[in-house]
């Protein structure tokens, strides 16, 4: 009962397209129109971290030039040099013997300086000695030596200013370990604040002397160079595809600096607009000059993007494939029951409104029956589609038409317009793109890892992605994957204080 009805619903459409045809000549179905228009460029912002170091020799040798070996001599008479004795009688202070005048000569010296440090904290440990004289004292004492021995510490703050010009302060401290001084007729005489009154204007030629003394590092000609030699593109993959990453500088960043390791490490990041292509090496934007230098972090958030972009052509056997493969066995659809069906020959290409046209060269007919295939080219364009962060294709705002050379040439729209068809279509759209994603992404992985060019050396480490809207462009099916990671970038010129 259920294949009669069949039979009698498959015998309408024939005899309605009998009616078509007597109604004059059938209208030719013109393809959907080819777009022209190519899949856009994302521009991102990273900020890569570009660590550039000093050997922290150069501020030793600054401060063993700055710093006198001897620090200060003294040679001057003292009509104090032991304050008179006192006695308490009825009550007042009475003085039993008068003060006592001396001459004192000497010296302060220092020993060979050391650096140390962690973070931003600069030390400078300088170590002092005192040998210091009081000599005809009270016409009594012929002369009498007093040795001492301090630590002198310079704290040293750098910075640099937005012009690159680099600065820096001194705070100077010390202790007396052992602090000069000599013992007569039961008291001590210290030397500590004629040593302490010598050694303040030290501290303030070293605030004078460190900016110019920094200066020697030639800090700005090299950071010059870095700026230069970042307007480049960079090879994320060889081939299959060809994968390219241009990077346009727009500011250097500075945020502090660290000692360690014998290393005075600088904390720049190069902040760039990041884009990628497809295919040939995109031409590098022209330098601009080295702008003022900005305050910020340098934790090098790397930002770009992979265009996924899939050539029609290579898209076409992937389709073809997918329904063949579905052809074997017989599609069910409404009222018209079991059909067969034989896919020849696909053609896509993408069409206006981001839309794409598949074009499915195909013969049907009907499982019970005794009725002839029916051969035919049908179009189907559509919006491809996915959810947000999912690589799985659907198509929406699907319409069919086409042409065939038999009176059933309805069965062929209606096969093209069944879900199924257009399942099938997606989903091999979606295996596509998810393995040239997965064998892409492992790609730029290794590649990023260690990428040069020139002096610039960049390592890269890419920590989440996301996918972006699926969209058919003339020049292909497109789909964005904006890339999140880590990066620094180092620079190695040949001969260079800074590396």
């Amino acid at each position: 009962m259920r294949d009669s009805y069949r039979n009698i619903a498959f015998c309408s459409v024939i005899t309605m397209g009998l009616l078509l045809a007597a109604c004059g000549k059938k209208e030719q179905i013109e393809p959907p129109v080819r777009s022209s228009d190519k899949a856009p460029v994302p521009q991102y912002s990273s900020t890569i971290a570009l660590p550039i170091e000093a050997d922290q020799k150069i501020l030793i040798t600054m401060l063993e030039q700055e710093i006198p070996r001897t620090l200060w001599t003294i040679n001057q008479h003292s009509s104090r040099c032991v304050a008179p004795q006192k006695v308490k009688i009825l009550g007042k202070q009475l003085n039993v013997t008068p003060p006592i005048s001396c001459t004192i000569i000497g010296e302060v010296t220092r020993g060979p300086i050391r650096l140390r440090g962690s973070g931003k904290e600069i030390i400078a440990d300088i170590p002092l000695h005192a040998t210091i004289s009081a000599r005809d004292v009270g016409g009594i004492l012929k002369g009498e030596t007093a040795t001492g021995v301090a630590m002198a510490r310079a704290y040293v703050t750098l910075d640099i200013r937005p012009d690159w010009t680099p600065t820096g302060t001194v705070r100077l401290h010390y202790d007396w370990k052992e602090a000069p001084g000599i013992d007569f007729l039961g008291q001590r005489i210290t030397f500590t604040d004629q040593a302490d009154e010598k050694l303040q204007p030290i501290r303030r030629r070293l605030e004078q002397q460190l900016p110019r003394e920094l200066s020697k590092i030639n800090f700005r000609p090299q950071i010059e160079q870095v700026w230069q030699q970042s307007f480049t593109s960079l090879l994320l993959n060889e081939k299959n595809p060809p994968v390219w990453m241009r990077l346009t500088p727009e500011r250097l960043i500075y945020e502090d600096y660290a000692l360690g390791g014998g290393k005075l490490r600088l904390k720049l990041a190069l902040q760039a607009k990041t884009e990628t292509f497809i295919g040939d090496r995109p031409q590098k934007t022209d330098a601009a000059a080295l702008p003022p230098l900005a305050k910020g972090k340098t934790d090098g958030k790397l930002n770009f993007f992979i265009p996924v972009l899939a050539d029609y052509a290579q898209l076409e056997p992937v389709i073809l494939k997918a329904l063949v493969k579905r052809s074997a066995r017989p599609f069910n659809l409404p009222v018209l029951g079991s059909v067969a069906a034989r896919f020849e020959e696909i053609t896509a290409y993408g069409t206006h409104g981001g839309h794409i046209a598949v074009g499915i060269r195909l013969a049907a007919w009907p499982v019970s029956g005794n009725v002839k295939e029916t051969k035919g080219l049908v179009w189907l364009t559509a919006r491809p589609f996915n959810a947000a962060g999912s690589p799985k294709i659907e198509f929406h705002d699907m319409k069919v038409a086409g042409d065939s050379d038999g009176i059933g040439g309805d069965l062929l729209l209606q096969l093209v317009s069944d879900p199924v068809i257009s399942a099938e279509i997606g989903s091999s759209l979606t295996q596509n793109f998810s393995n040239d994603l997965d064998k892409l992404l492992v790609k730029i992985r290794g590649a990023i890892g260690a990428v040069r060019e020139g002096d610039f050396v960049m390592n890269g480490v890419i920590s989440d992605y996301q996918l972006g809207e699926v969209k058919a462009y003339g020049n292909g099916l497109y789909l964005p994957v904006q890339v999140k990671g880590n990066a620094k970038a180092h620079y190695r010129p040949a001969r260079n204080a800074l590396r």
